[in-house]
């Protein structure tokens, strides 16, 4: 494998439309000498919004995003779909799990909140996590899909992944240090170390 091909720019786009969600998601891992970050975020849910905003602004990545999805129901389909064709993108866009440094470790605090990820893009799909919530909603995102957001995401990116607020006393402030953590954490496991070599002793990590 060459240097330059390792150091392409990892991006990837993903449509998924069902009965209950139409969504369109282009995220890119990498820029260009030169090239801005770009976030442009609609499922139709504000405070979703606000947390693929700040996922894709702290873990450097571009994000463009539109999902409508059945919201008269509730806002079950519409966080689940997004975040499977996130994660989908985010493994196509990742491609062979080689020449990076596979695990991530984020720690983020919002003013009282404080929160960890853990990440290891093993291609061995789990998520664990305790993130406090305590209110039913926050916004128009019910807090009980909050976890089942990085669940699904987990699930359809092929990573393990572990989220805990560690303390907190704001909802908000709880789930979004959350978010924000895992940024941080995806940062540090995508990151390139231009070794060309599969991060497993097994020798391969299936896409």
């Amino acid at each position: 494998m060459t240097n330059d091909s390792l150091k392409a720019i990892r991006s990837a786009t993903v449509e998924r439309k069902t009965s209950e969600t139409s969504i369109t998601c282009t995220l890119t891992l990498d820029h260009a000498p030169g090239v801005k970050q770009s976030i442009n975020v609609s499922t139709g849910i504000g405070f979703l919004d606000h947390m693929y905003t700040a996922l894709a602004k702290h873990g450097q990545m571009s994000l463009e995003m539109k999902c409508v999805g059945d919201l008269w129901i509730d806002d079950h389909h519409t966080a689940e779909d997004s975040a499977l064709a996130l994660g989908e993108a985010f493994k196509l866009a990742l491609g062979e799990r080689r020449g990076i440094r596979r695990y991530g470790t984020g720690f983020a605090p919002l003013d009282e909140a404080l929160s960890r990820a853990v990440l290891d893009i093993s291609s061995r799909p789990y998520f664990c996590g305790d993130l406090k919530l305590v209110r039913e909603k926050i916004g128009d995102l019910s807090c009980e899909m909050i976890p089942h957001v990085f669940e699904s995401f987990a699930q359809a990116a092929g990573v393990t992944l572990h989220v805990d607020v560690i303390r907190g006393v704001n909802d908000h402030h709880k789930a979004e240090s959350a978010f924000k953590a895992l940024a941080l954490a995806i940062r540090e496991a995508t990151e390139r170390d231009d070794s060309g070599e599969v991060p497993s002793t097994k020798g391969v990590l299936a896409v």
